[in-house]
């Protein structure tokens, strides 16, 4: 791939200071075909305010962040402005980026066989002026600088390929900050933050923070409620592609507010109607137990769970809790290990996803995009890919029965839109989610791993996740949930292991709430708002 290489960054016309509008969006719509994802859409963003836009999957979210940056175009009628002038429609990604317009979207829109190096800066090198040589040691230096801002280093000659879900937001976010312009600008986060621990979140806002301070503004989509109603000065709430409410102050409002504006009833509700899918137990069976497992992080862990049990693990970054997934399911080589499932015991040293696979034991990973689903496929194909590779060298394919299983699967999920000819990569992120789980637990599982399973999926995607996993669990099926969702935890799981330094520490069981996670998590530790109140914040 060829790489822009400048002499300087070109200056970008001055805005109009920090009064009145920065970004202003009215009677935007936008059409596919028969299905109108945006309806007279109107959004107001004040200079250095940081405005939260929230919704269920599939509400438009998204595609008025992709309309905003020029990726789609609007139904005519629409005036997006910033600064009180007018962007042109379709907007221009050239133009609005010289009117100080970012996105880090969803996708975080990195070059996987770049390095880390090369994707914070490509568009921006500079070079020698006589030999036309890009200057790597400058380069590498202003890309250490906002990593170390940002106070998450990330290998700067690693390629994006090989880095976690949580570096590769690290220098997606990284990317768009370092051409923060003060007083001016506005930064688009499209999901963005989804993948960053705690620790690199209250980094994350510390820097943002000084960001807006200066008059520059922030619009943040996300599903997480305490991340808006912690970081955010207002926010937007869409539900089918309408704006139901606008400019809510978030000082004033709870997470059950903001649940009963997205989903048009309370998070109550939503919690009863996951504890009835709760209500029966799992029938007994033998347990499978994991004996002196080690990983890079890992430390000899032993640990047990029977079928029809749902246990969580969680922990501060660099405990060794989201290592244990991709060591049981053979992403990753163990050190030293065993899983006993009945009379089998597997050496983890030598356990591979095609092994883990063939004794039922499956993994719905954390980055769906690029893990986990093939996004040019259809919704069929996705879902059946399992099946076909356990068939493929022994039965001829059966379309009828295939048919059968891709309807029920889809109905059981309730994957929107119904069409098994969609393509992933079209649906919502929280739509895309429920193919993915719907893909393994077409399978039978014994034993289902999942690492953040409802991340960046709206409240009612959560709740159909969580009642999926839990009828797999009343199948028979064990089930291990690795996250740091403290509300995904208490109404998914049966008990939580806390971990610290690559094994567990503690173990809530009975009736435990998010906050006796919470309290477990940060026992020792201090665990800070994301954003406190300030004279530009709060407003």
């Amino acid at each position: 791939m060829s790489l822009t290489v400048t002499d300087a960054p070109a200056p970008a016309p001055a805005g109009h200071g920090p009064a009145g509008t920065r970004l202003q969006v009215a009677e935007v719509s936008k059409t596919f075909g028969r299905y109108r994802a945006l309806r007279s859409v109107h959004l107001d963003v004040t200079p250095g305010e940081i405005h939260g836009l929230i919704g269920q999957n599939g509400s438009g979210k998204s595609t008025l962040a992709k309309v905003l940056t020029g990726y789609h175009a609007p139904d005519p009628g629409g005036r997006v402005l910033v600064d009180g002038e007018p962007l042109r429609l379709p907007v221009r990604p050239r133009e609005a980026s010289a009117r100080g317009l970012a996105v880090v979207h969803q996708s975080l829109g990195l070059v996987e066989d770049l390095t880390v190096v090369e994707n914070l800066r490509v568009g921006r090198f500079r070079a020698n002026r006589l030999t036309r040589a890009i200057r790597w040691a400058e380069e590498r230096r202003e890309a250490a600088a906002v990593l170390e801002r940002l106070g998450h280093p990330v290998p700067l000659d690693a390629l994006v390929r090989e880095l976690s879900e949580e570096d590769r937001a690290t220098v997606a976010i990284a990317r768009a900050l370092q051409d923060a312009e003060p007083g001016r600008g506005i930064i688009i986060f499209d999901e963005s933050t989804r993948s960053l621990s705690r620790a690199s979140l209250e980094h994350f806002y510390d820097m943002l923070e000084d960001v807006v301070s200066t008059g520059t503004s922030a619009l943040l989509i996300s599903h997480h409620m305490e991340e808006v109603l912690e970081a955010t000065d207002r926010v937007t709430v869409l539900r089918d592609g309408v704006v139901v409410e606008a400019g809510l102050r978030t000082a004033e409002l709870t997470e059950n507010d903001l649940v009963r504006a997205v989903m048009g009833r309370s998070l109550e509700s939503a919690i009863r109607t996951a504890e009835a899918a709760d209500a029966s137990p799992g029938p007994d069976g033998d347990a499978i137990a994991v004996r002196g497992l080690r990983g890079h992080l890992v430390a000899d862990v032993d640990l047990a769970l029977r079928p029809g049990e749902v246990v969580g693990v969680t922990g501060l970054a660099g405990s060794g809790h989201d290592e244990l997934p991709y060591l049981l399911t053979g992403a990753r080589p163990a050190r030293r290990g065993s899983l006993q499932l009945g009379d089998d015991v597997q050496d983890l040293a030598r356990w591979d996803v095609g092994a883990a696979i063939a004794a039922g034991v499956v993994l719905v990973p954390e980055g769906r995009e690029h893990a986990g689903l093939a996004l040019d496929l259809p919704v069929a194909d996705n879902l059946l890919l399992p099946r076909r590779r356990s068939r493929a060298a022994v039965l001829p394919v059966d379309r009828k029965a295939e048919t059968a299983v891709v309807a029920e699967w889809v109905r059981r999920l309730d994957v929107r839109p119904p069409d098994p000819a969609q393509l992933v990569g079209k649906l919502s992120g929280g739509n895309q989610q429920k193919v993915l789980l719907a893909k393994w637990l077409a399978t039978g599982p014994r034993l289902l791993v999942l690492h953040e399973p409802t991340q960046a999926v709206d409240v009612g995607a959560r709740q159909t996740i969580t009642a999926a996993v839990r009828e797999a669990a009343a199948a028979g099926c064990a089930v291990l949930v690795a996250g740091t969702d403290e509300t995904e935890l208490s109404l998914l799981c049966d008990r939580v292991l806390v971990f610290r330094d690559g094994r567990p520490v503690s173990e809530l069981t009975c009736g435990f709430t998010p906050d006796d996670i919470i309290e477990s998590i940060f026992s020792g530790h201090i665990r800070t708002r994301l954003r406190s109140a300030t004279p530009t914040g709060r407003r």
